[in-house]
């Protein structure tokens, strides 16, 4: 009887501990909540500083740079907790765990307890974590006002990351001091920074925006491009020939120091004897203080490297989550619309942080702001990733990437499929489709055979388009197949 009574008061106990937890989980959450937002707000307003500068201290881009990054993972777990009680179906929005996506939720996976334990954690974390980042650069404030300021338009926040490079401040700044400064040795070998990155992940635009920089400009003479292997048939005498002009400095190609700065930029390998002799070619002609660029997604370049090379890579999923909502709701603030920013959300995190999906999604879900749509399209994108990830072996997006087919489903006629075959990129001054991506998924037309349309048109230099080769089929129906195999058992009968 004693053991009955005993068990029965622990049992009593344990439930009034966890209410009176649950009552200052909370009381507690909003609160750190608030104070989030406001550290986040300082540092925001710290980097925004720092941007419009001219910052040539690598110590001091390194430090924003880590600020920046915890930045966004404060605001990546603000919204998650913020946003994660609007689920529009109450289950779990990963398509499968066991799927093998690349797509993580801070927020999945565990008791309703637990998981409140697990965000006031987060919070809690994101909170220190960014309290003392700003503790740490408060003398690299006081700095900030001794570089110059960079020209800037009054751009709201959304047209700034639509019409300009995000994420790649510490890249740029790193390729522009490799570019400026000349190093001891460099009249007697010719310097080369390769840059490495997956397909997709900006090092033509990172370049292109580095030749355009004014202090580039001003140091070379010419800006010169080659692509693919078409340096392989030229000489240094016809090589500027073959090549895309960047950039050209009259006033300094006038007098004799005449530096080139020479960009190649490569599919994948390349044939290393016609690099040797383009290299070798370059060290004996060109004129001091000339430099090389190539950039490739094989790692196989660095090797050509004089410079320890510079890897991009895809952003992390709480910049890309900064980057994708901004470009969404544009000029509205989230936080007046939460079911919409949740659904977002889960949108925004099967888009494997492309720049090119984020900004043509986005671009879909502000042209039709309706709560009905943007789940449709959530739905939508749940059931592609399964289908090709479960019978073709592989995440769509990877797919393409590939070059391997990728099935997807009209939104408009869902009796029709469409096959996705190739994605190739185009220069500004080539000619595109007219037919859209909008067109092919969400509206009628239906070209006859294969066809070619205009995936994502970039609005930031070098402008270049994105073209998908595709076609569309008539999907067999259930009815159809079912028809079909009762006309060929009653004919075997027969």
């Amino acid at each position: 009887m004693d053991m009955i009574i005993s068990a029965v008061l622990g049992e009593a106990i344990t439930r009034s501990i966890s209410l009176v937890i649950s009552k200052s989980f909370k009381q507690r959450v909003p609160d750190v909540e608030d104070s989030l937002q406001r550290i986040l707000l300082r540092a925001q307003v710290i980097i925004d500083e720092a941007t419009g500068r001219h910052i040539t201290n690598q110590a001091m881009l390194q430090q924003l740079g880590m600020l920046r990054d915890a930045m966004y993972q404060g605001n990546y777990i603000l919204d998650a907790s913020r946003y994660q009680s609007h689920d529009e179906d109450g289950k779990d929005s990963i398509v499968s765990h066991s799927l093998s996506l690349c797509i993580v939720n801070y927020l999945r996976g565990t008791s309703y307890s637990n998981r409140n334990t697990e965000i006031l954690e987060q919070l809690q974390y994101a909170l220190d974590n960014l309290s003392s980042m700003i503790v740490d650069v408060k003398e690299l404030v006081g700095f900030l006002k001794s570089y110059p300021t960079l020209y800037r338009q009054p751009y709201s926040m959304h047209l700034l990351l639509s019409n300009c490079m995000f994420g790649r401040q510490m890249e740029e700044h790193l390729v522009i001091s490799f570019l400026l400064n000349t190093q001891p040795h460099s009249s007697e070998e010719l310097e080369v920074l390769p840059i490495v990155g997956p397909y997709e992940v900006g090092k033509s635009t990172l370049v292109y925006h580095v030749c355009k920089d004014e202090r580039v400009c001003d140091h070379f003479s010419k800006v010169l491009l080659l692509r693919g292997q078409d340096f392989i048939n030229y000489g240094l005498a016809t090589l500027s020939k073959g090549c895309a002009v960047q950039h050209e400095n009259h006033v300094l190609y006038s007098n004799k120091d005449k530096r080139l700065l020479l960009v190649v930029e490569l599919d994948g390998d390349v044939n290393e004897d016609a690099w040797s002799k383009l290299f070798s070619s370059c060290k004996q002609h060109v004129p001091t203080g000339s430099k090389i660029i190539v950039t490739s997604r094989s790692d196989k370049i660095i090797k050509f490297g004089t410079t320890p090379p510079l890897h991009l890579n895809y952003l992390s999923r709480e910049a890309f989550w900064y980057f994708f909502k901004t470009l969404t709701f544009g000029s509205m603030d989230p936080k007046t619309q939460p079911r919409f920013a949740h659904v977002a959300m889960e949108i925004g995190r099967m888009l494997s942080v492309c720049f090119i999906r984020a900004n043509f999604m986005a671009s879909l879900l502000r042209n039709n702001f309706d709560i009905h749509f943007w789940c449709k399209v959530l739905t939508y994108l749940r059931w592609v990733i399964h289908k090709n990830v479960s019978k073709y072996g592989g995440h769509p997006f990877d797919l393409i990437n590939q070059n391997r087919p990728v099935h997807l489903r009209r939104m408009a006629r869902p009796s029709e499929e469409v096959v996705l075959h190739s994605r190739f990129q185009c220069s500004s001054s080539e000619q595109v489709p007219k037919i859209s991506i909008q067109d092919v998924l969400y509206g009628n037309v239906k070209p006859h055979g294969k066809f070619e349309f205009l995936s994502w048109r970039s609005q930031i230099p070098p402008y270049y388009s994105y073209v998908t080769s595709c076609e569309i089929r008539e999907q067999k129906t259930t009815a159809t197949k079912r028809k079909r195999s009762t006309k060929e058992n009653l004919n075997h009968r027969l």
